[in-house]
This record gives C-alpha cells, structure tokens and sequence, in this order.
C-alpha cells in the first residue's frame, strides 16, 4: 500500500487568532499544535497532512503556511481569500502563490448568513481566478443550505475542482438523510466535484462504524473511490474519541476495497486534488 495522506486536519493557536466558532469551555477551545497533531498521525501509520482553515482570515492562512514551512510532514494547506471581493482575492491570491504549500482554498460558509453565497457574482469571479490557478475549492459543512448550489457551481465553472468537505454533513434521520443522499447525487454527477470521507462525527450521536456506514456507501456508490479522499478532521474530533477513533472507523469501512482503491481514498486522490508530493513511506 502507498503512504497515506490526511486531507483534512486542522490546527489552531488562540495566541493567532481568538477562532471565535470555538465553544468555552470545551476541550476544543485550546491550542493545536504541529507537535500534538504529528505525533497522532505518526501512532496511526499516516505520513503526511493537508491543512485546513479553520477561520476566514489572513491570519489564519499565514500560520498555516508558516507551520508548512516548518515541518515536512505538512504536505499542502487549504487556506483563505476574500472571495466575495475578487479584487482582494487577486491580491491575497498573488502574495501567497509563491508558497509552495498553498494548495486550495476554502470559505466557512455554513458559518456566512448569506444562503446564496456560492451563487455572488463576486463570488463566482473569485472562484474563477482559483481555477485559472489550478487551485480546488473545499466547501465544508454544505448539508443543509449550501449542497444544493455546489452542482449549479460544479456546472458553472467546469475548470475548478469542487470538493466537499465531510460529504456535506450528512444527516441520521431517515428523511433528511434521503433527502441529503438526492442532493449529494446531484453534485456527484459533475465531474469536477470531489467528496472527502472525513467529519462524520455529530454532536449528541454516536461516532462508530454502523453509525456512519450509509454514509460511507452512498458516497462510494455516488463517487466511486476515485473521487473520494481519506480526511481524519483532527481536533474536531477530540470530543468523540480522538484521532484514533476516527481512523479506526475509516479503515474499517474501507477494508472491503481493493488495494488499488483503498490507495486511491488513501492518497491516490489527495495527490490528484491537491498535487501533493508523496510523503516519506
């Protein structure tokens, strides 16, 4: 089997950034380090990490980067840029462009009050210049208000890669879990859409395999491995049993693959998504 690449991991600093999402009084609400996040990737045998924002900010992307200049397990960084003003996007775009780690961009959009965010005309001219760049755009969290504009996006601009964070949310209740499976079909059908098996744990439910296997298969059947990549989502995590927990559930789901498609989930797509390099075996 290839080394393994988690394409969804997140560090934060609260002497960055006050990260003002992040609930008091939580195990959350603390600082991330490089050091604590290396070593759970390293207990569970995965080589390298993408970094994702965790803040729509400057400051946010520039620790990231920063934090990739530091450590060469840090294979790539989904950072931040103003999209709904293309003129500051260009700009930030510009300035960070010569960092080799900068890899995709991404928008806290569950957390925007704007329901037609992805549909701003600025919005759309931002995300053009992304895929004259070669750089794909994570949507995070899209399962209720935002999956449904992610196939009209995925069509309207052929040229950039859509990738969906944490297959959208999915829902556990049998009707909005229909209803979400309908839509993620729907974004599915794009080619340029991609999904990423990571942060399936929900608040109040139960983080286990069952729990999340018809997650799991509708993504397979809809994606197919080509298209879907590991993501461990650490410290999101935390609360439900750590980053161990979370790669355990995955491993077993994919354990029915075969290895050319575990590959593929496993980094085959990272490195097709977001032109990492192979991290060290």
């Amino acid at each position: 089997m290839t080394s393994i690449v988690d394409t969804h991991l997140h560090l934060w600093d609260l002497t960055v950034s006050d990260y003002a999402w992040l609930p008091e009084g939580t195990p959350l609400h603390a600082t991330f380090t490089a050091g604590q996040a290396h070593a759970e990737l390293a207990a569970a045998g995965v080589g390298a990490a993408v970094l994702v924002q965790a803040e729509d900010s400057e400051a946010d992307t520039e620790f990231m980067l920063r934090q990739a200049a530091e450590h060469d397990w840090i294979a790539g960084v989904v950072g931040w840029v103003r999209l709904d003003d293309p003129a500051a996007a260009e700009r930030q775009l510009d300035s960070w462009l010569d960092h080799p780690a900068l890899r995709g961009i991404r928008h806290l959009v569950h957390d925007d009050p704007r329901d037609g965010f992805l549909a701003l005309p600025g919005v759309r001219r931002s995300l053009a210049l992304l895929a004259e760049r070669g750089l794909p755009f994570d949507v995070p969290d899209a399962w209720p208000r935002h999956l449904g504009a992610v196939a009209e996006l995925a069509a309207a601009l052929p040229e950039l890669t859509v990738v969906v964070d944490h297959l959208g949310k999915p829902p556990r209740d049998t009707e909005s879990f229909d209803r979400w499976r309908a839509t993620l079909a729907e974004v599915a059908r794009r080619p340029n859409t991609v999904a990423k098996v990571s942060g399936l744990q929900l608040p109040g439910e139960p983080f286990t395999v069952d729990a999340v296997r018809p997650a799991w298969e509708a993504a397979l059947e809809l994606f197919g491995p080509a298209r879907l990549m590991y993501g461990g989502d650490w410290p999101m995590t935390v609360p439900f049993g750590g980053y161990a927990t979370a790669w355990r559930i995955a491993t077993e789901l994919i354990g029915d693959l075969s290895e050319a498609e575990r590959d593929r989930v496993l980094s085959g797509t990272a490195y097709a998504v977001y032109g990492v390099r192979e991290p060290a075996r």
